[in-house]
């Protein structure tokens, strides 16, 4: 699940890709993922202005397999990579985020009739995925450290793309982007301290930031509905947000020795 995560500062191993191969697969992802939108966004009824939604999404779909390459997957599993080594769990995870590639991509279309509903169903079914490849992989035993720091990426990026969208759309107030920067200023802290050679401890798994990570996907999902009550949507807001930040700030203080690790 989503939040913040020590490990993922770590230096990624050296890669042990063909650059050919590390570029052309998000390459060839984005151009298909940029292909099915094209088919499927009615643009002639929509004023998107200068920037395409469909080329949009392609792009962030690249940026997310680009990081994925370089960041997320360990040197000893890239050259297994295209052989089916993300297993079932994993593939619905990288399906996950070109779903929220998607909704990203209605950053520059206006909430009008008839792509309305999309980013709505689009997170939200990334969402239930979330959900589904979890299951999977303690179900059938594809558990793995690749796989968490998948979902975890994807997460991350789900939480950046739907705040976004909202905003934009004015379904949720603009300070709510605070939930999209906080994963960043909490990793700036941890490097910040790691230039400075201070400690940073291990983040412990906690049942706090597991549920409240789900209880934050179903709100936004809720605030993407076109059709959800506005005057609800904007009362929970508020508490929605301060609770993300808030154990956003415990994390934090647990990394860093000013709060015990044993904190759930």
């Amino acid at each position: 699940m989503w939040g913040p995560e020590v490990k993922l500062m770590e230096q990624s191993p050296k890669r042990s890709l063909p650059v050919s191969i590390e570029v052309g697969i998000p390459l060839v992802g984005a151009i298909l993922l940029t292909l099915t939108l094209r088919t499927l966004y009615p643009l002639e009824r929509v004023d998107t202005g200068v920037l395409d939604p469909a080329i949009l999404a392609g792009l962030f779909l690249a940026a997310q397999w680009t990081y994925v390459n370089h960041s997320l997957v360990p040197a000893a599993a890239t050259d297994r990579l295209l052989g089916g080594v993300l297993g079932i769990a994993n593939t619905l995870t990288l399906l996950r985020g070109a779903l929220y590639a998607v909704v990203a991509g209605f950053i520059v279309v206006p909430p009008e009739p008839p792509l309305v509903w999309v980013p709505a169903v689009a997170y939200g079914s990334g969402v239930v995925l979330d959900k589904l490849d979890g299951l999977i992989a303690r179900s059938v035993g594809e558990e793995t450290p690749l796989g968490a720091r998948l979902d975890m990426a994807f997460d991350t990026f789900g939480f950046v793309a739907a705040p976004l969208v909202a905003v934009r759309w004015e379904f949720l107030p603009v300070w709510y982007l605070l939930l999209s920067a906080a994963k960043y200023v909490y990793r700036g802290g941890l490097a910040w301290r790691g230039q400075r050679d201070q400690p940073v401890y291990d983040l412990p798994e906690s049942v706090i930031r597991r549920y409240l990570a789900g209880m934050q996907m179903v709100f936004l999902t809720i605030a993407l509905v076109p059709v959800a009550p506005r005057r609800y949507v904007l009362a929970v807001a508020p508490f929605a947000l301060a609770a993300s930040l808030l154990v956003f700030a415990r994390d934090y203080l647990v990394v860093t020795g000013r709060l015990s690790r044993e904190v759930t």
